[in-house]
């Protein structure tokens, strides 16, 4: 009995059918984004040259353009200390294999004196997530953060470089939350192309940190929560006591509606002591997925009861956050195979993929 259980715990690990993976990290590419010093741009908020992505790159999402995939990623600077103290912006990287990069000199989205200048300045523009619509517009939905209070927020754009902002994604509903951020569209492959999806008429998402939340939208700017019977913004998912997501369940990048039902992966945040998975760093951020019905978005179907993946390299697992992370919030759809991009300990940003001719098996446990 003991050799038999030895030799299933030697296994190799494998992931159930509806879900996306394993991915791979491809050999000496990560980090894909690392700071860089040399960039600068005039910042119109404080009126000097800034070094805007000096300190750290994390966070990214991405899309495709005219055959490339592109990287929107967070930046910081130097001009504070401390994890939520600098000011982001979002910068531009642009591959034509996905795993080598050029990037632009100045940031695309950032505080300036604009109509969102009160909800952005001076922490900035964080965490985003990107979608294309099936005409081509392109929707970024990141955390406008003024050091008080974060919000979700969507700008839409046709060449991914002009923005136009329209602030709070629950800006004309009646629900306006101090604090609230990481929005994952639906969205569904189409004729090899990965493009925004619509379910009953309306484009759907899933948001929150401390909890899984839905809102739909006819417009894909103006957003509504989705509401339980008493009136109360439904929780579709909460964090588990005992396992790796057990203090956190934040949307991840945006989810894809496949045969099986639609696909959320998410960042699980493991608490403290026996409140979370003790086979995992106390605040360590690990990947995993939920299945949700297409025909109710809102009915959870499945969930994964340990991490695809998690932090394992050095990169990984030291940076601006010393607990280790591997944040998923890009996820695009490439030449037959699925390339996620994720935030390396807030610091950098990594790439895995998932072939799913040659699929690899999830991370290993610890």
């Amino acid at each position: 009995m003991l050799a038999l259980s030895l030799l299933i715990a030697l296994q190799p690990r494998s992931l159930p059918g509806w879900a996306l993976g394993g991915f791979e990290r491809p050999r000496n590419i990560n980090p894909v984004i690392a700071p860089r010093e040399t960039s600068s741009f005039p910042d119109p908020m404080s009126g000097k040259l800034v070094a805007w992505e000096g300190s750290d790159t994390f966070n990214p999402a991405a899309t495709i353009k005219k055959g490339h995939i592109v990287v929107l990623y967070r930046a910081e600077d130097h001009l504070a200390e401390g994890i939520g103290r600098r000011t982001s912006r979002l910068g531009y990287a642009e591959s034509r294999d996905g795993l080598h990069f050029a990037r632009r000199n100045e940031p695309v989205l950032f505080p300036g004196e604009d109509s969102q200048k009160e909800a952005e300045w001076p922490g900035g523009c964080e965490d985003p997530r990107v979608v294309v619509t099936e005409d081509g517009t392109y929707a970024v939905f990141y955390t406008q953060w003024n050091r008080k209070k974060a919000q979700l927020a969507v700008a839409t754009s046709r060449d991914l470089l002009h923005w136009t902002k329209y602030g709070s994604i629950f800006r004309n509903s009646n629900f306006h939350p101090d604090f609230f951020k990481s929005a994952s569209p639906i969205t569904k492959v189409t004729k090899g192309v990965q493009v925004l999806d619509k379910i009953g008429g309306k484009y759907w998402m899933y948001w929150g940190e401390d909890a899984v939340f839905a809102a739909t939208s006819t417009n894909l700017v103006d957003w509504s929560p989705v509401r339980d019977s008493s009136g109360n913004v439904k929780k579709l998912a909460t964090p588990r006591k005992g396992f790796f997501d057990s203090l956190l369940t934040e949307c991840g990048p945006p989810a894809v509606a496949r045969e099986k039902g639609i696909v959320l992966l998410y960042n699980g945040k493991n608490d403290s002591g026996e409140g979370g998975d003790l086979r995992f760093a106390s605040g360590a951020y690990c990947a995993g997925q939920m299945l949700f019905s297409k025909d109710d978005p809102t009915k959870l179907l499945a969930r994964l009861e340990v991490p695809f993946f998690r932090p394992m390299a050095p990169f990984e697992r030291s940076g601006q956050y010393v607990q280790g992370t591997v944040f998923v919030e890009g996820l695009t759809w490439f030449k037959g195979k699925w390339f996620l991009y994720y935030g390396c300990a807030d610091s950098k940003v990594g790439v895995a993929i998932f072939d799913p001719k040659h699929p690899a098996p999830p991370d290993p446990l610890p």
